[in-house]
């Protein structure tokens, strides 16, 4: 990753350039947004097998002797527990139960590592380094040391198996270290029951070779503009667009984030109270709607009055045609409600969307 005047550009951002992506910022950096036809790439990562620069994704490497307790009092999700080379999805909170970042945490030995994206590095950095005191905790940002190609579909095993990678020994958010053509990676696979999605972790210098060959395995070259595409039909919230600073961790609907039995941390006694209470008023959720919108919109019922917001949108290719499918937030007494967004008829739905 590399600075030029005011724009980060991943590792691989030359190398996809050069191959004729068109390029664009995504998550703070600059990264292949196509490489021709986003239908067709988003058909590859949900049918076949794609590969795309996850390059815009940091690395936070916490340290030190008191970094298991420590970190334990600053997330959501049970930190100290974690097994050698296993992770989870945690929020950063305020006191007020506020959401200020989202990450995940992997155990990796003589170190956390962070893994957010690259927007949310400096803030998270700095909030997190205000609360080490008299901790043997220290915070490095190794984003320069550590990127990533993400392997995804159905023949993503395939395609990793040709080129010498066995992705077997990753389950869901857990690490494996193997070695490619002498060189020391890292395969990952994302928790999901509906989708097949490794992350493969190496340096800046492994990356381009690892890339020519996927793409010679039959990989095709995947862009930001089908990630978001299958973001919204995966349903997964992205920190910034679906989950801002207003948000509690209940209404996101991200249930994984949360443990209720490892003891205090910041923001947990409104997280407790919400859950012991059940006054949760809105909560996070799919929709469909007639066409397609601009976004963020207000949701409103039959009376005008604002029961939401859609947060997210895209519009899908199916087998059937396309979809304009959405993400947002409904409060709990309007889902039976006739809804519009910006004139636009909608309904709410479960996700992860089925194609």
């Amino acid at each position: 990753m590399s600075e030029i005047g005011t724009i980060t550009k991943s590792a691989l951002a030359a190398k996809l350039a050069a191959e004729g992506a068109t390029m664009s910022e995504y998550a703070g950096v600059e990264t292949a947004a196509r490489f021709g036809d986003p239908s067709a790439e988003f058909a590859a990562i949900t049918r076949d097998c794609g590969i795309y620069d996850l390059g815009w994704r940091g690395k936070i490497a916490v340290t030190g002797g008191d970094r298991f307790r420590w970190l334990n009092g600053m997330v959501t999700n049970n930190i100290k527990d974690l097994k050698p080379n296993h992770g989870n999805y945690n929020f950063l909170l305020n006191a007020q139960g506020r959401i200020q970042g989202d990450m995940y945490a992997y155990n990796r030995g003589d170190r956390i590592l962070l893994d957010t994206e690259h927007s949310q590095v400096a803030h998270l950095m700095h909030t997190l380094d205000h609360f080490i005191i008299m901790d043997d905790v220290e915070l490095a940002d190794v984003s320069e040391q550590i990127t990533s190609i993400g392997v995804q579909g159905p023949k993503a095993k395939d395609a990793l198996k040709a080129v010498g990678i066995e992705p077997s020994c990753a389950d869901p958010l857990v690490v494996c270290d193997v070695k490619w053509k002498g060189a020391n990676v890292a395969v990952t696979r994302m928790a999901s029951d509906d989708f097949l999605t490794y992350e493969i972790w190496l340096s800046p210098e492994t990356a381009p070779a690892l890339w020519d060959a996927l793409k010679n395995a039959g990989a095709k070259p995947v862009g930001t503009e089908a990630l978001e595409m299958f973001r919204v039909l995966a349903g997964v919230p992205k920190y910034g667009t679906d989950i801002r600073e207003r948000e509690l961790p209940q209404e996101t609907e991200q249930k994984h984030a949360l443990n209720f039995t490892k003891g205090c941390y910041i923001g947990q006694e409104i997280v407790e109270r919400i859950r012991s209470q059940g006054n949760l008023h809105r909560a996070f959720t799919g929709f469909e709607l007639a066409t397609a919108i601009a976004v963020p919109a207000k949701v409103e019922d039959e009376t005008g009055k604002e029961v939401g917001q859609v947060t997210s949108m895209a519009t899908i290719p199916g087998p059937s045609g396309e979809r304009v499918l959405a993400l947002g937030y409904i409060r709990r007494e309007a889902r039976d409600r006739i809804l519009k967004a910006s004139g636009a008829n909608l309904k709410p739905a479960a996700v992860p969307f089925k194609l």
